[in-house]
């Protein structure tokens, strides 16, 4: 999810240039021979936070535990569908065999994918679902998720829901899980309120597209035409909330992921609910599952279903999804300060210091 940042034809020649690190196979310059001491690590952009605050650290972390002399490589595509595929295709080319992959757009790696796995590749897609044949996918039940997101925001709307005009702010088209989220938010809010009065799809998962979108649906409606606003992530709901906030507008705003300021809005009352989930379990199991297939290990006992992708085209994925649960800030507590997402010093800054006393967070 999202920063349209294109990455300078420098850092991308350094990136390309960069040699896997432990030992390499003899095998030739297509990787062949294979490096059993290194694991890719791709990223698809930085502007949320979680990706460099929690699932890169996390997964680096639980790799060098289960295996001390292996190396991680990383590489962050920073939203650039064409700048990841480099990064792929030279994770191939320097005899990496198993790639941790969350891919930009999951529609464009089939071909990656496929042309890896001819090669003894082992890709193993990390949150989101991509194209081809993969040896495993680790994620959640994303559209359960989109379900808790609906059901929260008719909890948020209380009596009124029945009467609500709620505005959808959907997720990035070249995002998998965008389309869950959706179907699932869908199967709850078009039974409890009375209709969805605009909706839109934001690339790249933008805050300040978001944001447009919602003054959009403002200048459409009017101030009085709306009752509450999905955002399918905190980033966005972020976006909206200003857009609300700058028109003079309060309704129930909730969001996804527990990032750090939208749980300060949590607190603040700015924003009514998001979506907690665990990533430190999806990415050490990640991490094992990398570290198995490097050692030539089953991961049965890793992975509990099978999915298919969604063109249908690869069936049987050994795959592992995570379940979460929707929050208010009556939950913050129990769930992001107990499980030491953020420090409460992190959360409670001079701005939300009386909110957290409020909140009995101390």
């Amino acid at each position: 999810m999202t920063r349209r940042v294109v990455i300078g034809t420098a850092a991308v020649s350094m990136a390309l240039a960069m040699t896997a690190c432990g030992k390499a196979g003899d095998g030739d310059d297509k990787g062949s021979g294979g490096d059993d001491k290194t694991i890719g690590l791709l990223l698809p952009e930085n502007k949320t936070t979680r990706y460099e605050t929690f699932d890169r650290p996390i997964m680096e972390a639980k790799i060098k535990e289960l295996c001390s002399d292996c190396k991680v490589k990383y590489n962050n595509a920073a939203q650039d569908i064409e700048n990841q595929k480099k990064q792929f295709d030279a994770l191939v080319t320097q005899g990496v065999k198993v790639i941790i992959l969350d891919a930009v757009d999951y529609k464009s790696t089939k071909s990656w994918i496929k042309q890896a796995d001819k090669q003894g590749v082992k890709v193993v897609a990390y949150d989101r679902l991509a194209e081809g044949p993969l040896a495993a996918y680790v994620s959640y039940d994303n559209e359960k998720i989109g379900r808790l997101q609906g059901g929260a925001m008719v909890k948020a709307l209380g009596s009124e829901a029945k009467d609500a005009n709620v505005v959808m702010i959907n997720g990035s088209p070249t995002d998998p899980n965008a389309p869950f989220f959706k179907k699932g938010a869908h199967s709850v809010l078009d039974k409890k309120v009375k209709k969805i009065a605009y909706e839109q799809d934001i690339p790249d998962w933008s805050p300040d597209e978001a944001n447009k979108k919602m003054s959009s649906a403002i200048d459409k409606l009017g101030k009085d035409g709306i009752q509450g606003v999905y955002a399918a992530n905190d980033g966005m709901a972020g976006g909206v909330i200003t857009a609300l906030k700058q028109r003079g507008i309060k309704v129930p705003v909730g969001g996804q992921d527990a990032e750090l300021a939208g749980v300060q809005r949590l607190l603040s009352g700015d924003q009514d609910y998001t979506i907690y989930k665990e990533i430190k379990p999806e990415a050490e199991t990640t991490a094992e599952i990398a570290v198995a297939l490097l050692k030539g290990k089953a991961i049965e006992p890793l992975t509990d279903r099978k999915v298919d992708s969604l063109s249908g085209d690869f069936k049987g994925i050994p795959a592992k999804l995570f379940d979460a649960q929707a929050i208010t800030k009556n939950e913050v507590a129990d769930t992001i300060i107990k499980d030491k997402v953020y420090k409460v010093s992190e959360i409670c800054t001079a701005q939300y210091k009386k909110a957290c006393d409020t909140a009995g967070i101390k």
